[in-house]
């Protein structure tokens, strides 16, 4: 899935007619969460501050070394692994 098919299916998945959120949004969230060429977003901003950045569910976003990396929570894990929905 590539930038666009993600920004897309989010936006389908926020819950369509009227309550969905345009791509456009879900387009500025994404480039504010994880940034772009231009600008660090903000789990960037977290790591280079030394901190942890935590979506309970999904996993953490942390330093190895000098290397960002993603430990996947449980929900994440399970999910992946077709052990739940």
């Amino acid at each position: 899935m590539d930038r666009n098919a993600l920004i897309e299916a989010t936006a389908r998945k926020t819950g369509g007619d009227a309550a969905q959120v345009s791509a456009q949004h879900v387009e500025q969230v994404l480039d504010a969460l994880f940034g772009t060429v231009d600008r660090p977003g903000t789990i960037a901003e977290g790591l280079r501050n030394g901190e942890t950045v935590s979506i309970m569910g999904f996993g953490d976003f942390h330093l190895e070394g000098a290397r960002p990396a993603l430990r996947p929570g449980r929900a994440l894990n399970e999910y992946v692994d077709g052990t739940v929905g």
